[in-house]
């Protein structure tokens, strides 16, 4: 069986090495083995598990968090809705974020679009006259305009 040294998984995974000791003794990697010296060495079974963590990690969750779900998948079965409701809590947040990013994109390109047109006219001025549209985010996440 292949193993990988640290360094070998920090660069494919564009990672750095402290990252990675620190995932370690955080116990987000319980099954990386170690040579009679305590060289780490991962099996492919390690990165697989450390793309997830990655994936959890760009949601947002926190590490104590993530640290969860690698204990519950520890213990096997008896945590498969355990892990099933946390996806689906993530899910919903990623949802959430993306939903928020596309309401930003239209604000965006809406000022852009203006700078655009006035750049082509040489001037703020083409846009005098126009109704001047204020977008603001609701507490409720939803945009509003006046």
């Amino acid at each position: 069986m292949k193993t990988y040294s640290i360094g070998e998984v920090a660069k494919e995974l564009n990672l750095s090495i402290y990252t990675l000791r620190y995932y370690d003794k955080e116990g987000l990697m319980p099954y990386v083995e170690r040579t009679e010296n305590g060289t780490r060495r991962f099996k492919e079974s390690d990165i697989s598990a450390l793309h997830i963590i990655e994936c959890l990690k760009s949601t947002g969750m926190p590490i104590k968090e993530i640290k969860h779900f690698i204990d519950w998948c520890a213990e096997g079965d008896a945590t498969l809705q355990n892990r099933y409701d946390m996806f689906l809590e993530r899910k919903a947040s990623v949802e959430a974020k993306i939903k928020e990013l596309e309401q930003t994109m239209e604000v965006i390109d809406h000022k852009c679009s203006y700078y655009k047109t006035a750049l082509d006219a040489g001037t703020e001025d083409v846009h005098k006259g126009k109704k001047i549209e204020i977008v603001q985010k609701q507490g409720d996440g939803s945009v509003a305009s006046s």
